[in-house]
């Protein structure tokens, strides 16, 4: 069998989240793997990384808002650059927690919050969120610490970056709200919208996806179970060749109208039939992530 085009390209990830969340855990994680690590290099030198002599091994470069170059803007844009180098194979890794679980941590250490030195840390933790959010749904790798120790995380780390005797391909699979437009990188792309509609039920209104009593809901309509075979089959036939071809990270999502209720479930489901099967999962929901961090849903049409 001959080899995909990107298992002969060097692997670079971009490792960023807000202060506490382990981005210097995750640095180091990936050091041990083999790669080489750059913390917190100015944004306008990256380039330079590239123009020179090809890498000889995977890179880490190490971004948050310390660096003297970090702006919102500036860092998508150095995304750009990357994702669009055809000679490298590159990811963002995303390190999040919760803000109750940051502002803890930064009581534990009594460290200052690098945005708010003079203030209360979660003034920081806030204005990083905001300044980190569209960075984050730019990820293609999403490791929420919240609940995991400095030794869990390192294993998740060498779970989803750890070399192995053949190619790995590691899935995201992804909701969103069509009102908000198609998340970025996404490779697949299927539309629930045609699905019956939780919103409209008084009961299921306020929840989502995830609740039992919505995916039942959902479930119940005549043309669910087509559909979720039609993809588990597209996927069951699709991921095994991409892997073979050397992709080492594809990204499926689920739309419709609201992104809380019919993507959300079916997001849930195939990422669960997906795991069953062998494959290396990360959940993303997109909306209820902005909801979780004081960004409304819309209300209408969910």
């Amino acid at each position: 069998m001959s080899q995909g085009p990107s298992q002969s390209r060097p692997r670079v990830v971009v490792v960023t989240g807000p202060s506490g969340a382990g981005r210097s855990t995750a640095i180091h994680a990936l050091e041990d793997l083999g790669f080489e690590a750059i913390d917190n290099l100015p944004l306008s030198l990256i380039p330079r990384l590239f123009s020179g002599p090809p890498l000889d091994r995977p890179l880490a470069l190490g971004v948050d808002p310390r660096n003297r170059d970090f702006t919102t803007n500036t860092v998508i844009e150095m995304i750009d650059k990357v994702s669009a180098n055809a000679d490298l194979d590159s990811a963002v890794l995303y390190l999040d927690a919760r803000d109750d679980v940051l502002i803890r941590r930064f009581s534990e250490t009594r460290r200052r919050h690098p945005l708010a030195p003079d203030d209360a840390p979660q003034d920081g933790i806030a204005r990083e969120f905001e300044l980190l959010a569209p960075v984050k749904a730019r990820a293609e790798f999403l490791i929420d610490t919240s609940d995991l120790s400095p030794h869990d995380l390192r294993a998740e780390i060498e779970r989803w970056f750890g070399s192995s005797d053949e190619p790995t391909l590691a899935v995201s699979v992804q909701s969103f709200s069509y009102k908000r437009g198609l998340p970025r990188g996404l490779d697949m792309v299927f539309d629930c919208r045609f699905l019956k509609n939780p919103h409209w039920i008084k009961e299921l209104r306020p929840l989502d996806g995830r609740d039992v009593a919505v995916s039942t809901y959902i479930a119940e309509d005549e043309n669910f179970a087509p559909f979720m075979e039609k993809v588990s089959d597209l996927t069951g036939f699709l991921l095994p060749a991409f892997k073979a071809e050397g992709k080492s990270h594809l990204s499926i999502g689920f739309g419709c109208t609201g992104g809380q209720h019919r993507s959300v479930a079916v997001t849930e489901i195939l990422a669960e039939d997906l795991a069953n099967k062998g494959w290396q999962v990360s959940i993303r929901h997109r909306e209820l992530e902005r909801r979780a961090r004081g960004v409304g849903i819309d209300k209408q049409g969910a």
